[in-house]
C-alpha cells in the first residue's frame, strides 16, 4: 500500500461500550482494509473530545449528538464546524441511583412513570435537592432526563441539581456520597451495581425507544479535505457496526473491549451488547440497521431540546443547523441504499 494511498486520521473516544464499532474496526482489520489508518485517542471526558476537536487535534470523534451541535454552533469553547454522516448506537444508557434512594424508590422497576411519580414525592419532601450527575451539558443523557423528569412532574431545573461528571468518574462519585444518582452509558450502571454501589431504576429506552445515541463526528475541513477518504471511513465503521451488532460476536466485542488500553472492566460489558438476556438494569446497545442512519428528525428532536432547556435562543435557525450538522446524503453514499422513512411515530415514555 502507497504512503500516499492511505487515509490517515484521528478519532477520540472515552470508555463506554458503545465506542466498540471504532475499537472493532481497527482490530479486525476493517479500517486497513479500506487503506484509513486511524489513530484511536481515548479521552477521560466529553470534555476533552470537544477541545480536541475544537483545536484540531482529533479529527473526528465517536461522540454525543448534542455535543456535536454544541462545537459545531461554538456553544462549548471556540467550536468547530463539524458534520454527522453516520449515527454509531441506539439505547444504552441507565439511570443509576444510589441503595438509600434506590430503597426510597421501590424495587419495581418495569413502569418507567411510576417510578418517576415516586421520586416526585421524594423529591417534594426533601429539605435538599436531590443531586444527579450526566456526563456532559451537551449529551443525550441530560436531555433524555430532562424530559422524564418533566414528564412526571419534576422540575429539572428547580426540583433537583444536574451536575456534570465524566463517564469514568461516575462510580466513585456515587460511592462517596458526591451525588445521589447518574445517567451514563454502560458498562457504568452494571459496575456500580456490581460493586454494591447503586441501582439502575430507568434505561434510556424506555424514555425514547430506540432513541439515536452516539453518532460519528467529523470536522467538516477535514471531510472536505478527504472526500473519499471519509467514504472509506463510514464503510469499514458500518461493517463494524454489523459486526458490533450480530449476537454471536458479542463474546467475542466484549473481550476486545475489556482490555485494560481500551475499557478495562470485562465483568460489566457483556450485559449491554447485542444478544445479551434482557435486564431492566440494563440497556441493550444496537448498532445496525436503523442505529446507522443520520436522521433529520433525530437532528431536530436534540435541537428543539437544546432550546427547550434554554442552550441557545430563538434567533437559531435550527432547520438550517440540523441539514448543515446531520448529512444523510453521505451515509447514503456510502451505503448506496436511500433512507427508508420512519415506520411510524416515535415512542416516548409520555408526552413532555
Amino acid at each position: 500500500m502507497a504512503a500516499d494511498d492511505v487515509t490517515r486520521i484521528r478519532i477520540g473516544l472515552v470508555r463506554l461500550t458503545d465506542m466498540a464499532p471504532a475499537f472493532v474496526a481497527e482490530a479486525k482489520g476493517f479500517f486497513a482494509a479500506e487503506r484509513v489508518e486511524a489513530s484511536l485517542s481515548i479521552e477521560p471526558s466529553w470534555a476533552n473530545i470537544a477541545d480536541k476537536l475544537t483545536f484540531r487535534a482529533l479529527d473526528a470523534a465517536v461522540m454525543l449528538p448534542p455535543l456535536a451541535f454544541a462545537v459545531a454552533m461554538g456553544l462549548r469553547g471556540a467550536g468547530t464546524p463539524l458534520i454527522v454522516p453516520l449515527s454509531i448506537s441506539q439505547n444504552g444508557n441507565g439511570f443509576t441511583v444510589s441503595r438509600l434512594l434506590a430503597d426510597a424508590i421501590g424495587a419495581d422497576t418495569g413502569d418507567v412513570m411510576a417510578v418517576g411519580r415516586r421520586l416526585a414525592g421524594i423529591t417534594a419532601g426533601r429539605g435538599a435537592r436531590l443531586r444527579f450527575a450526566v456526563v456532559h451539558a451537551y449529551s443525550s443523557h441530560d436531555l433524555l432526563l430532562r424530559y422524564w423528569l418533566a414528564a412526571c412532574g419534576i422540575d429539572p431545573v428547580e426540583s433537583v441539581e444536574l451536575v456534570v461528571v465524566p463517564p469514568v468518574d461516575m462510580v466513585a462519585a456515587l460511592e462517596a456520597g458526591e451525588i445521589d444518582g447518574f445517567c451514563a452509558g454502560a458498562p457504568w450502571g452494571a459496575v456500580a451495581t456490581q460493586q454494591g454501589v447503586g441501582r439502575t431504576i430507568l434505561v434510556s429506552s424506555a424514555i425514547w425507544q430506540d432513541h439515536p445515541e452516539k453518532c460519528f463526528g467529523v470536522t467538516a475541513d477535514w471531510a472536505e479535505r478527504h472526500p473519499d477518504g471519509l467514504q472509506a471511513v463510514l464503510r469499514a465503521l458500518l461493517r463494524a457496526q454489523h459486526y458490533c451488532d450480530d449476537p454471536a460476536n458479542a463474546e467475542d466485542v466484549a473481550e476486545l473491549l475489556s482490555s485494560p488500553d481500551r475499557l478495562g472492566v470485562p465483568a460489566a460489558l457483556r450485559a449491554s451488547l447485542p444478544g445479551a438476556e434482557a435486564d431492566g438494569g440494563v440497556d441493550l446497545s444496537r448498532f445496525a440497521g436503523s442505529a446507522s442512519v443520520p436522521r433529520l428528525e433525530h437532528a431536530a428532536w436534540f435541537l428543539d431540546q437544546m432550546a427547550r432547556w434554554g442552550r441557545f435562543g430563538t434567533e437559531v435557525d435550527r432547520t438550517a443547523l440540523a441539514r448543515a450538522v446531520y448529512r444523510p446524503d453521505l451515509y447514503e453514499q456510502a451505503t448506496g441504499e436511500e433512507i427508508a422513512p420512519l415506520a411510524g411515530p416515535e415512542r416516548f415514555c409520555a408526552g413532555a
